[in-house]
């Protein structure tokens, strides 16, 4: 298992938009794709109303975690992703 940690710039956090890119991307990997955020709920990252249950907003720490063949590809990608949303 690897992870990678971001902080979130996007004024609007993590919303739908930025939400389904991110799921769509974790969705070609292989590797098993878990998010958590700052008070330690971790959800997969493969669903969109699991991620956004997570409440990411501007300022909030994430840390991706991927697990299985691709996982060092997935969490640099995914990571790279949430640390540069745009809306």
């Amino acid at each position: 298992m690897l992870s990678k940690t971001v902080i979130i710039t996007n004024e609007t956090g993590l919303h739908t938009r930025p939400g389904n890119e991110f799921v769509s991307l974790a969705k070609t990997f292989k590797s098993a794709i878990e998010v958590e955020n700052a008070e330690g709920k971790k959800v997969k990252g493969t669903s969109l109303l699991k991620l956004l249950s997570l409440g990411i907003k501007k300022g909030t720490q994430v840390t991706v975690y991927a697990t299985g063949e691709d996982e060092q590809e997935a969490v640099d990608k995914l990571a790279d992703l949430l640390a540069n949303l745009k809306d």
